[in-house]
């Protein structure tokens, strides 16, 4: 099981490092390596995510994930991502931006620092509002009961979340956008860019998230339908139109992975320019780490991990939050990143061994369940 879910990784991991060490000799095996770990210890939260999400789609869906969506991840957002940002906040060529990564790393890292309070508003926002919509959700299984049943009654409050974001979006940008931090220890006024940077995210969010959940509710309504309509289909020799419902849906809830994979990688891109300034190592490193983080999300899913640990989404959601605001004071202040993997490690493991003391209560209460009832038997002469 281990082998066939992580076995690519494992041949990424090979051949990352083969490749970093012919780039950059054993300095940069040891960058890669780092590298790795840090996208790992960042993005843990993310595959418990993930995989809440990804058990609802069905295996070709899964494999889609762990092929096209790790293109996306390690390409995409490791590689182009960083590239695109320098070009679109220094007003340059795509060429030219990928000219200056490669020969004028300094400048380049210089050019990345200075558009993460612009990178920090959207994926902060997108993040927290995934956060919201958690914590506002009225749920049958409660972590922190004393603080959930209080937010789920808030919940029934339309567009709570929204507001919330909007308005910690405009403290972030008269606050900390005001003074963001830029390269070279300078602090400069931010706070138009971070406004319209913390609303593309909160729209980016509507739209994907809105679509997903719209596509998902119909894929429920669409599966009590789905029997019926392959019995039609076989007597009259036609296509089946459900499997055509359930793809839709899946692709939404893809895109929506995706969206949500990107915003949990700003934190490890902008984070590895404090190891390394050289695109080609950090592509190496952060995506060795994205095929993990990926890898990991399905092997959460298919030994049903969630249902087991059912504190686990809980714990991972709240690292959500924490992570959210975490972006947003980083635009004007710097944190560093063991503290931010620190605070979504403690957060999943307090959860998962809330879990493992919930499971062991349920177990014993279960068992004096069974004994009373053997009692009850043998008192009654049967």
């Amino acid at each position: 099981m281990v082998l066939k879910t992580f076995g690519w990784s494992f041949a990424v991991t090979a051949l990352g490092l083969v490749a970093a060490v012919l780039y950059g000799g054993w300095e940069g095996f040891g960058v890669v390596a780092i590298l790795s770990i840090l996208e790992i210890s960042l993005s843990f939260d993310n595959a418990v995510v993930n995989a809440g999400i990804l058990k609802k789609m069905n295996a070709f869906w899964q494999r889609i994930f762990l092929t096209i969506g790790v293109l996306i991840a390690v390409f995409g957002m490791r590689l182009v991502f960083p590239v695109v940002i320098v070009a679109i906040s220094a007003k340059m060529g795509p060429i030219e931006a990928v000219d200056l990564a490669l020969n004028n790393k300094d400048h380049y890292q210089e050019l990345v620092t200075d558009a993460h309070p612009a990178i920090a508003a959207f994926g902060g926002m997108f993040l927290l509002m995934i956060f919201l919509d958690f914590i506002f959700e009225d749920r049958d299984i409660k972590w922190l009961a004393w603080l959930e049943r209080p937010l789920a009654k808030l919940g029934k409050v339309d567009m709570l979340s929204v507001c919330i974001a909007l308005v910690v979006l405009l403290v972030t940008a008269f606050t900390f956008a005001t003074h963001a931090h830029q390269h070279g220890g300078a602090h400069v006024d931010k706070a138009q860019t971070v406004l319209i940077s913390g609303i593309a995210g909160l729209i980016t969010y509507m739209v994907v998230g809105g679509l997903s959940g719209y596509f998902e509710d119909k894929l429920e309504e669409d599966e009590e339908r789905e029997h019926e309509e392959e019995e039609q289909a076989e007597r009259e020799g036609k296509p089946k139109s459900a499997v055509l419902m359930a793809g839709k849906a899946a692709f939404f809830m893809f895109l929506y992975l995706e969206v949500l994979d990107a915003s949990f990688s700003f934190d490890g891109v902008i984070g590895a320019f404090a190891i390394t300034n050289d695109i080609v190592l950090m592509a190496l490193g952060l995506g060795i780490g994205a095929m993990y983080v990926r890898s990991l999300t399905v092997y959460l899913v298919r030994q049903g991990t969630l249902d087991d640990y059912v504190y686990l989404e809980h714990g991972a959601h709240y690292a959500i939050g924490a992570l959210a605001v975490i972006l947003m004071v980083t635009i004007q202040y710097e944190i560093h990143e063991i503290i931010t993997g620190l605070v979504g490690v403690l957060l999943i493991g307090w959860s998962f061994l809330s879990s493992v003391r919930r499971n062991r209560a349920l177990a014993a209460a279960e068992g004096k369940a069974q004994g009373s009832d053997e009692k009850t038997e043998v008192s009654s002469g049967v």
